[in-house]
C-alpha cells in the first residue's frame, strides 16, 4: 500500500501502480499522508515505512555517499537535493564520516526552502502545503523536516543553496541536452545549482571533481516537452 498526495505527478501514480501496488489518494499536506499510512499500517497489520526521517531509511540512503568515495576519492564537493533530507542526511553522514574535508552541500527550491530556513534559525521550521505545492520539484514538496534530519543535516551539511522555478526547468533540459538524461525536476536541482550557482560547490574557488546526485527521472512527457522548450536564463 502507498499513500501518495492528490498532486503527484502521473507518471509517478501509475508507475506505482504497475507495480502492484494499491494506491491510497490523500491530500496535498504531509500530516494527512502521514496519519493515512499509519492508520492504514495499524489496522491492517502492516509495517510503516517512512519517507525520510526513520534512521534504516537515512542509513540506506547513505550508501550513495559510501559509492561515491569509493568511485571518486578525490572528490571535492557533493551537491545533494532535499525534500524531507533523507537522502542529504544520508549522504552527508556518510561522507562525512570517512572524508570529512569534501564538502556536502543541500540544494532546494526557493519555492520550498524549509530546510534552509530550519538551518538559519536554528530550529524546525514548517511551510505550509499551500507554499511547496508551488514548485515544480513534487518529490521535494515535503512541509519540514524531520526531527532526525534535522539533526542530522545540523551537524553534517556545509550548506544549503536554493535554486528558482526557472533553473530548475533550465535543469531538466540542460540534463537532456548535454548528457541524454531525463530527469524530474525534484533530481535536476543539482543539475540548477552547478549551472546558476558553481560558487555553493566551490566558495573559494577550489579546483577537484563534483558530484551531483540526481535522484529521479520521473516526469510527465507533456511537463517534459514544456521544459525542453523553455529559455535558459541568463
Amino acid at each position: 500500500v502507498v499513500v501518495m498526495p492528490s498532486d503527484a505527478p502521473a507518471i509517478k501514480r501509475d508507475r506505482v501502480a504497475a507495480d502492484g501496488a494499491e494506491i491510497v489518494i490523500v491530500g496535498t499536506a504531509s500530516d494527512e499522508r502521514q496519519q493515512a499510512a499509519e492508520s492504514i499500517a495499524r489496522d491492517r497489520g502492516l509495517s510503516l515505512i517512512p519517507p525520510f526521517d526513520d534512521d534504516r531509511v537515512i542509513a540506506g540512503q547513505g550508501t550513495i555517499g559510501l559509492e561515491i568515495l569509493d568511485d571518486l576519492p578525490e572528490v571535492t564537493a557533493v551537491l545533494v537535493p532535499i525534500g524531507g533530507g533523507g537522502l542529504a542526511s544520508g549522504v552527508a553522514t556518510a561522507i562525512k564520516a570517512i572524508a570529512p574535508g569534501v564538502r556536502v552541500v543541500g540544494v532546494e527550491p526557493e519555492l520550498g526552502a524549509d530546510a534552509r530556513d530550519s538551518l538559519a534559525r536554528g530550529e524546525i521550521v514548517r511551510w505550509s502545503a499551500e507554499q511547496v505545492a508551488r514548485t515544480i520539484a513534487d518529490g521535494t514538496r515535503t512541509q519540514a523536516l524531520g526531527r532526525r534530519t534535522f539533526a542530522h543535516l545540523r551537524a553534517h551539511l556545509d550548506g544549503i543553496v536554493t535554486v528558482t522555478e526557472a533553473e530548475i526547468a533550465a535543469g531538466v533540459r540542460l540534463a537532456a541536452e548535454r548528457s541524454r538524461l531525463v530527469v524530474e525536476p525534484s533530481g535536476a536541482l543539482v543539475v540548477a545549482a552547478l549551472a546558476y550557482h558553481p560558487e555553493a560547490a566551490r566558495p573559494h574557488g577550489d579546483d577537484g571533481p563534483i558530484v551531483g546526485i540526481v535522484s529521479g527521472g520521473n516526469v510527465d512527457p507533456a511537463d517534459f516537452r514544456r521544459y525542453l522548450e523553455t529559455p535558459l536564463p541568463g
